[in-house]
């Protein structure tokens, strides 16, 4: 049956309630320079690139319902592999429909491997050839993740884009170091690739490694191309190094990289880190900073970064940008979230994270927009001079 041009996948089961086979695929739209729009299709809909991906640790936007993060534009969600084997459980969450139906969210979900946990808790942790063995950070308790199980677990839970299991090199790191890591990570490519299989609605992404060398980069990524994988991300960066270093691994990494592939930066960034990466050939994101950074008191806008913890603002019944499409951002005042943070109350990080993931999501709106236009450089310039001229006078 032919699909209305009109109709989104969603909107097309729902009219004629059948449920379709529709394979994952990526359709470049435009190019200005090395910026890229495109769109990358799912069974679950369409997502719209250059995007970022709220990240749902636990199965949830930290203070956020999933009906305000599909308003506010985000197309897809990350879920962690690992917190979700030691909690609920992949084979719990299965067992209740899937991912998707536990969390209410029915659009793409992207789930990482583990691999960055190989890092992030390396105290707790021992890696071989097999994979790695973890000690539980909640209770103790020890668990195997190999790239066969991580992949199982991400099966499990449903998502429609897997990545394979990686080491992460903490930066800055030895040469030595950094290749065997990447050579490891290769050949858990390999195995994840066969776990995966011929799943024709779901992707597997290889992740690119090789820390802060361009050599290894290259070797890692030339390495993955051969495995004809369906989308292809950079792993090892915001790992403790300086952004001129991040935005040389991506210049001298994407060239190798297919054009007809999405490609993705995990674990970025800031607002100039994404639009940095933008000019550079990168199409998704994803970073806990903008919802970290909300329950913490700070604001991202036009402005720049806004403390609200700062005693500017409490007086101030102005809101944090009239001309922003938030209602946390236009209906409520800098005094009140300045009170809400000070007292710590949640609704303070809620307004806030609301906020924030508004921009991100705008922030990414206007450069498929301008992608499009072929103008931008200009956007990107524009917003860096709106950042530097700061934050409107205090009363």
């Amino acid at each position: 049956m032919v699909i209305p041009a009109f109709c989104g996948v969603q909107i097309y089961q729902k009219i004629y309630g059948e449920r379709m086979t529709v394979p994952f695929s990526f359709k470049l739209i435009n190019k200005d320079n090395k910026a890229r729009r495109g769109e990358i299709i799912t069974k679950r809909g369409t997502i719209h690139t250059p995007t970022f991906m709220p990240v749902g640790t636990a199965a949830t936007v930290k203070a956020m319902y999933p009906e305000q993060v599909r308003d506010l534009g985000a197309d897809i969600v990350l879920g962690n592999t690992y917190h979700l084997m030691l909690r609920p459980g992949a084979e719990r969450v299965h067992a209740l429909g899937g991912l998707h139906k536990f969390m209410r969210w029915p659009h793409s979900i992207l789930t990482d491997s583990g691999g960055f946990q190989v890092m992030s808790l390396s105290n707790l942790r021992k890696i071989d050839e097999k994979g790695v063995t973890f000690t539980s950070h909640i209770d103790g308790s020890k668990h195997e993740m190999s790239p066969e199980r991580s992949i199982e677990i991400q099966c499990l839970l449903g998502s429609d884009i897997q990545m394979q299991l990686d080491e992460c090199v903490k930066l800055p790191a030895s040469v030595d170091e950094i290749e065997r890591a990447m050579e490891l990570s290769l050949r858990w490519a390999e195995r994840c690739k066969v776990a995966f299989g011929n799943r024709e609605e779901q992707a597997l992404f290889g992740i690119v490694q090789g820390g802060d060398n361009e050599t290894l980069r290259a070797k890692s990524a030339e390495g993955l191309k051969a495995l004809d994988l369906k989308g292809y991300a950079i792993g090892g960066l915001a790992v403790g190094e300086p952004q001129e270093v991040m935005m040389a691994m991506l210049e001298a990494t994407c060239p190798y990289l297919p054009k007809e592939k999405p490609r993705y930066l995990m674990g970025v960034g800031t607002p100039d880190d994404l639009l940095k990466a933008v000019a550079r050939g990168v199409d998704m994101f994803d970073c806990v900073m903008p919802t970290r950074a909300g329950r913490h008191g700070l604001a991202f806008t036009r402005y720049g970064k806004i403390n609200l913890k700062n005693a500017r603002h409490a007086d101030d019944p102005r809101p944090l940008d009239e001309m922003s499409s938030c209602p946390a951002t236009t209906q409520y005042s800098r005094a009140y979230l300045h009170h809400l943070v000070r007292c710590n109350e949640a609704l303070g990080g809620m307004l806030l994270t609301w906020n924030n993931l508004a921009y991100y999501q705008d922030l990414m709106a206007g450069a498929r927009e301008s992608i499009e236009r072929n103008e931008y450089k200009n956007y990107a310039e524009n917003c860096i001079i709106s950042w530097e001229k700061g934050d409107i006078t205090a009363i």
